[in-house]
């Protein structure tokens, strides 16, 4: 018994090393990829601020809309960027209509080009 378990031993040893140069080889062959801001990854924020990046502002309403949200899903991602800076918010009133409007902050046009660049070179090195 003692024999089969010290033969079993090398053998998990051999096992462990090849699974482990499997590995290092799989890194080689992994390349680098570039660390994504998660703040403007996440679907609706990217798609806020992709929509104020060709618009000098747009309404609540209009975001609301173009991206097929709910109120609160909207107020949520939007306040996040708001405290992160990438987005402005002015509320005021037309006529007795309140509004809210949104513009993509100096900040926030960066953090998206940023964004977009990390993207590419994601594209560019997992493309067969």
């Amino acid at each position: 018994m003692g024999r089969a378990l010290a033969s079993h031993g090398k053998h998990g040893k051999h096992e462990a090393r090849a699974r482990e140069h499997s590995r290092d080889q799989a890194a080689l062959r992994t390349p680098e990829l570039p660390e994504l801001d998660r703040l403007i990854h996440e679907r609706i924020r990217l798609g806020i601020v992709s929509a104020l990046a060709t618009n000098d502002s747009l309404s609540f309403n209009d975001l609301k809309r173009v991206l097929k949200t709910t109120d609160g899903n909207l107020s949520v991602h939007a306040r996040k960027l708001e405290e992160a800076e990438y987005i402005s918010c002015v509320k005021f009133f037309e006529g007795r209509v309140p509004r809210t409007e949104y513009r993509l902050t100096a900040k926030g046009r960066a953090a998206l080009a940023k964004y977009l660049d990390q993207m590419e070179e994601w594209i560019r090195v997992t493309r067969f």
